[in-house]
């Protein structure tokens, strides 16, 4: 997520934060030096939830920024391209580069900063990872501390970030493809008709598998699980259609999928414990 920046009363470097309407958009969650400065900590994150939609217009700042949503439905211009930010994905942006983020509906999230000099062996061109559980732990650790220098145990584990988004592989936002016959035609299906509800049992009859087979092959081949390969397809499908503006957005996805985007987000919040 893009956080606003301000003075903030006590010094941080992450902050585990809940915000809500208007004022999630104007309270500080990071202070500014801590996006923009090479001073302090090479290294801060922040992690953010917030009930109502969000964006900020195109920006760059000093320090590079991996990006990424835990829940709801994110999208960062870049290029003049709109990249969807799937849960299981993160967004790196180097320093200086020009990008806007927008949030649909409810979503959570959470942000990387790190220093311009500390970028010089990461990646020079915006790019797609699939984000690991130990990639995620140490965010959300690093996302806890104040904003002073690092000791050696928090160097460490900021390191740990480093060297994965260092390691990681570009990867493509498109939807992967299963390889199992009887998922390629579940797939299709419902690609065919993406405002088909049917929960993951009904599928499961559907193509003759029992749930926990289809919920565990669905995992295996795709990276998934099968409600967030539906929302990613259903989200790319009201992307295909194009908008100019938030307003133009929702109506979009109203058309491809039936439903506002905080409304289907929270009917998928309630249904995927099943998964």
């Amino acid at each position: 997520m893009e956080f606003s920046v301000g003075v903030q009363k006590r010094p941080v470097s992450g902050i585990k934060a809940n915000q809500y309407g208007i004022q999630a958009m104007i309270q500080p969650l990071i202070r500014p030096d801590l996006v923009t400065s090479p001073a302090g900590p090479f290294l801060a994150a922040a992690e953010l939830t917030q009930t109502e939609a969000r964006s900020t217009s195109s920006h760059s700042h000093a320090r590079g920024q991996l990006m990424g949503a835990l829940s709801g439905l994110v999208s960062v211009g870049l290029d003049r391209q709109q990249w969807v930010v799937p849960a299981i994905h993160a967004i790196w942006i180097p320093p200086h580069y020009e990008h806007s983020v927008r949030s649909y509906g409810p979503f959570s999230g959470w942000s990387v900063f790190i220093t311009e000099q500390r970028c010089a062996q990461l990646p020079r061109e915006p790019r797609a990872i699939k984000t690991t559980p130990l990639l995620r732990e140490a965010v959300r650790r690093v996302a806890s501390w104040p904003g002073v220098e690092l000791d050696d145990a928090q160097t460490r584990i900021a390191e740990v970030i480093v060297d994965e988004l260092a390691a990681s592989k570009e990867e493509s936002l498109d939807l992967p493809r299963p390889d199992d016959a009887r998922l390629v035609r579940l797939t299709d299906a419902l690609i065919g008709d993406l405002s088909d509800n049917r929960r993951l049992d009904e599928w499961a009859v559907w193509a003759g598998l029992a749930p926990r087979t289809l919920s565990r092959r669905f995992v295996a081949e795709t990276g998934m699980t099968f409600a967030q390969w539906r929302q990613q397809a259903r989200l790319l499908r009201a992307l295909e259609l194009g908008y100019d503006n938030v307003s133009a957005f929702i109506d979009m996805f109203r058309r491809a999928m039936g439903t506002t985007p905080g409304r289907y987000l929270a009917a998928e919040a309630q249904e995927s414990p099943p998964d």
